[in-house]
């Protein structure tokens, strides 16, 4: 039984797990639906209730009912790198690669309908509500008088994407900025923007949880910090992540969270305050673990690997295909 795993050639973060699957010996197949009909094709038949399909990746014939699972990490967009590549083409690619992928009996990690809901921040963010995480008072609005208001309720905000990205090619993180105090809020009205309460931390946890795992980094924040670095990715590192044991309450909330959202693998990033209270940002269904593990040691790679070579819990069989457990 083969693991196929659908990411770029660039994405050293799949490398890792890629490395681990290889010494236990599992077969692996590593696909970018970019490369569809460039190198890599498909082809499915529906004959008399029987299915059969095969990929073909550099020259590598692969049965789609020998596949255990697919691992959906950053894969490129369907036939971007065909000879001549269109909307229609990619429209195409995607329908048949994805359909066909839907119609084996793989696990995956994470179901393509789990992750396209899951991506979405508003969404995240009541989702969370409900599984009782603490959330920062939030407004998520293109009306600037609401952000006015709710300025004045909550003066230190930060500012953040939505989607969390910048529509360039390849995308670039935008780093979550302070509002200034004087900000009028009328820039609000060309695009959604989020407002967010800022959490006045002493450290930021980055959660991995691979099915029922949790490893928790955390890396305090500098006595001097500057309260306008508040994000972590673009702050100056002072210290490493380092392992940390995950408080039984955001245990309960993170495990309901992952149920809820039929996620087999996600992020978390938490910002811990004084009182050690770690406020819910966002879940990242698909997010870097590699500098992770690169500081703390953590095997996260190694218990991905494992989770896609091997059969799991509950909760990992309803992230394959059991849709009733959405909450």
């Amino acid at each position: 039984m083969t693991v196929l795993i659908l990411t770029s050639e660039e994405d050293v973060t799949a490398d890792m797990v890629v490395l681990r699957l290889g010494e236990a010996g599992v077969p692996v197949v590593r696909l970018d639906p970019a490369d569809l009909t460039n190198g890599v094709a498909l082809s499915g038949e529906y004959v008399q209730g029987a299915c059969r399909g095969h990929l073909s990746v550099g020259g590598r014939l692969v049965s789609m009912s020998g596949l255990r699972s697919v691992w959906v990490r950053r894969p490129g967009t369907a036939a971007a790198r065909a000879v001549h590549p269109s909307a229609w083409l990619t429209e195409e690619s995607a329908q048949a690669l994805y359909g066909m992928l839907r119609c084996t009996d793989a696990r995956w990690m994470n179901h393509p309908d789990a992750a396209q809901r899951a991506r979405h921040k508003p969404w995240q963010l009541r989702h969370a509500q409900h599984c009782g995480l603490p959330v920062p008072a939030t407004l998520i609005t293109t009306f600037p008088q609401a952000a006015r208001e709710f300025a004045a309720r909550y003066p230190d905000l930060v500012v953040k994407p939505v989607s969390g990205a910048h529509p360039q090619e390849p995308p670039r993180a935008v780093p979550t900025s302070r509002v200034a105090p004087d900000t009028d809020f009328a820039a609000v009205a060309f695009g959604p923007t989020l407002l967010q309460r800022r959490i006045a931390k002493r450290a930021d946890v980055r959660l991995t949880v691979v099915g029922d795992t949790l490893l928790a980094a955390r890396k305090p924040t500098a006595p001097d910090a500057h309260p306008d670095d508040v994000d972590v990715r673009f702050a100056p590192s002072v210290s490493p992540w380092l392992p940390a044991q995950v408080p039984p309450s955001v245990a309960e909330g993170v495990r309901r969270y992952m149920r809820g959202a039929e996620l087999a693998y996600g992020a978390f990033d938490f910002a811990e305050d004084a009182d050690g209270i770690w406020w819910f940002l966002e879940c990242n269904q698909s997010g870097q673990f590699g500098f992770v593990e690169m500081d703390t040691g953590q095997p996260i790679a190694a218990t991905i690997a494992n989770w896609l070579a091997a059969g799991g819990d509950s909760d990992v069989r309803c992230a394959k295909g059991d849709r009733s457990a959405a909450s």
